[in-house]
């Protein structure tokens, strides 16, 4: 072996080793210092969000948000005891509106009083402006303000389950036209729910809705019968009972569930279009008296102005 390159190869491995070494405690203090600096700016967010809260926290908003918002689940947990009759009629109502939220009994209550008593106080104000100030008129009118504050919120839940049971109406000969054409295309009964929910969602949103909560309690684990059951409960409408009970019958009796649909879908059809034939018939009646009120009274002037302008000039 030659000595000299012994001697030249030893200073240059020493000069490697020293570069890594050095390149390395660079490397180790450049992480170290980023990683304080991202503890720095994480420090500082959180302390920011933190006197944010605070601040939030000493607002007259977040307090009366906070204080709402207990009153609300309080409501919630006391109504959430009581099954009574009437309770169950309320759920069922709310159901029906397309209020699925299990603190509407708690908000339907609470706003019933709040409008009542602010109707009520509204009046006594106001009143007093109009003249009625030390009559006994005065108090019957802040009365029956209380009361139509009282009422308000049943009035706009009824209007909602209209609105929904129009919506139903129309839309549950579609779902059953589509339920037809996917038990033709050899779907299951599940499945079918889930195509003709997917393919419904833009036309009906609420009868989509209910469709869908049909087919989580079918994933849940109840049967089938179990569940449109439900479905026409929530629904509330006498075709979605009897299509549950149609389902129902063909299980038992083992007959083929296409047929009845089919057929059933049928029914549905010509029950639309006797809906539609029966309101195009009722049209007439419903127009007599906005004729008898605005256009005849026009006619009879047009006619008789004429005869009248003669009569007061006397020029026969």
């Amino acid at each position: 072996m030659d000595p000299t390159s012994t001697t030249y190869g030893t200073p240059a491995a020493l000069s490697v080793l020293i570069f890594l070494a050095a390149g390395t405690l660079a490397f180790a203090m450049m992480v170290g210092v980023r990683a304080r600096e991202a503890v720095r700016r994480r420090a500082a967010r959180i302390t920011f969000a933190d006197d944010g809260d605070a601040a939030g926290r000493r607002t007259l908003r977040y307090s009366g948000l906070r204080a709402a918002q207990k009153l609300v689940e309080y409501t919630t947990k006391h109504y959430a005891s009581v099954d009574t009759k009437d309770m169950k009629v309320l759920r069922e109502r709310l159901m029906r509106a397309g209020i699925y939220d299990p603190r509407g009994a708690a908000i339907f209550f609470l706003s019933r009083v709040g409008l009542a008593v602010g109707a009520a106080i509204a009046a006594f104000l106001a009143l007093p402006s109009f003249g009625f100030e030390g009559k006994t008129s005065f108090w019957v009118l802040m009365l029956a303000s209380g009361l139509l504050g009282y009422l308000a919120p049943s009035i706009v839940v009824d209007r909602m389950i209209a609105k929904k049971r129009r919506e139903h109406q129309m839309g549950f000969p579609d779902f059953m036209d589509l339920l037809v054409v996917c038990a033709d295309a050899g779907l299951s009964m599940e499945a079918s729910l889930d195509r003709v929910a997917r393919e419904l969602t833009e036309s009906y949103p609420s009868l989509t809705a209910n469709i869908h909560m049909t087919n989580l309690e079918i994933r849940a684990g109840r049967t089938m019968t179990e569940s449109l059951e439900h479905f026409g409960d929530r629904v509330g409408l006498e075709e979605a009972r009897s299509f549950a009970t149609l389902i129902q019958q063909s299980e038992e009796l083992g007959s083929s569930i296409g047929d009845a649909l089919r057929v059933y879908s049928d029914d549905m059809r010509h029950k639309r279009l006797s809906r539609a034939e029966e309101k195009a018939y009722s049209l007439p009646a419903k127009l007599a008296v906005p004729m008898m009120v605005c256009i005849f009274p026009t006619l009879f002037v047009v006619i008789l102005l004429p005869v009248i302008v003669r009569v007061v000039t006397h020029n026969w």
